[in-house]
């Protein structure tokens, strides 16, 4: 024993432990089915070009992204005007709002999203539905929005 109370014990040698074969393995077991081999062998599809993120529901959103509200430096669909967007065989139906029934745009946005939106190759023809419930408010507006504003 040491002067402080701990017990101290020498050794001489260890062995070491035997390692680990295959070959020893006594059991064997079965593979079990493996669940999500064919869940992860699926391949994505892709959405028809009128679904969200196909190619036409982009290209009308991009449409849209280049409208901009005169009095606010932000395009009408970051602003959060655009409510809805529904592509059917050609023919596009857009859902909006603005951001108070006063503007001075609500005569002419509306017809201003129509026409972008019926100029996109793979549009018939577009047909805007002016809404005001929900009513618009600030939380509609996309983070980049906000960032442009100043209100982040």
């Amino acid at each position: 024993m040491s002067d402080d109370g701990i017990r101290i014990e020498e050794v001489g040698s260890v062995e070491k432990p035997a390692k680990a074969r295959v070959e020893n393995a006594s059991e064997t077991f079965e593979r079990k089915k493996d669940y999500l081999e064919g869940f992860l062998a699926q391949k994505p599809t892709a959405p028809s070009a009128g679904e969200p993120e196909g190619d036409l529901y982009e290209a009308v959103i991009a449409a849209l992204k280049e409208i901009y509200d005169p009095e606010i430096p932000v395009n009408i669909y970051d602003l959060g005007l655009i409510y809805n967007v529904e592509i059917n065989n050609g023919h596009a139906l857009v859902s909006m709002t603005l951001t108070t029934p006063h503007c001075p745009v609500a005569e002419s946005m509306p017809g201003e999203v129509e026409l972008r939106v019926g100029a996109v190759p793979g549009i018939g023809d577009a047909e805007v539905n002016l809404v005001w419930e929900p009513a618009w408010s600030p939380a509609n507006m996309t983070d980049e929005a906000r960032l442009e504003l100043g209100m982040l």
